[in-house]
């Protein structure tokens, strides 16, 4: 058996059980060219999650790596279709890769996602990726990194539903 067969490419799922998901997503930079760790590309993340926020798209917290980018995000119950969502972000980002002279492709294809089941869960996701920086010897403690926060702090359940529906009200 070849690499090519045995490593099938894994297709999302239709349908999701979970109302409401906060979604774990990470996407990594075609060859993983180190090209997102600046200022610009930080600045473009900033102006397409407050477009978000238009939409009812919750972006929680996120860091920019230099050849990959993770987040939390929360879309609108019934769920916007997420691989639409992470096309329009690289898009985007595409965007302002181009005018600082980044050739294409810039992009792998496709992206990983993990729905979290508790707040639990996404406390713990964070602080494994948040550490991404100091094991990439980017930095000795991850709070001096500049690519990286919080938009909103993601809540699970009735009590997220609320505090997002006033967030946007």
């Amino acid at each position: 058996m070849t690499a090519a067969n045995f490593m099938e490419r894994l297709h999302r799922l239709e349908r999701l059980h979970v109302e409401n998901p906060v979604y774990f997503i990470t996407f990594c930079t075609h060859e993983r060219m180190a090209i997102l760790a600046n200022q610009q590309s930080h600045s473009a993340c900033m102006e397409f999650f407050a477009e978000a926020l238009k939409r009812d798209i919750f972006v929680g917290r996120y860091i920019l790596m230099p050849d990959h980018m993770h987040l939390f995000v929360k879309l609108p119950p019934p769920s916007e279709n997420l691989s639409d969502w992470v096309k329009s972000l690289k898009n985007f980002l595409s965007k302002e890769l181009k005018k600082n002279a980044v050739p294409s492709p810039r992009w792998q294809k496709g992206f990983f996602d993990h729905v979290l089941r508790s707040s639990e869960s996404y406390s713990e996701k964070w602080l494994y990726v948040v550490e991404n920086c100091v094991r990439a010897g980017l930095v000795k403690d991850w709070t001096d990194w500049p690519f990286q926060g919080e938009i909103h702090a993601l809540r699970f359940g009735e009590e997220m539903r609320r505090s997002q529906t006033a967030a946007t009200g």
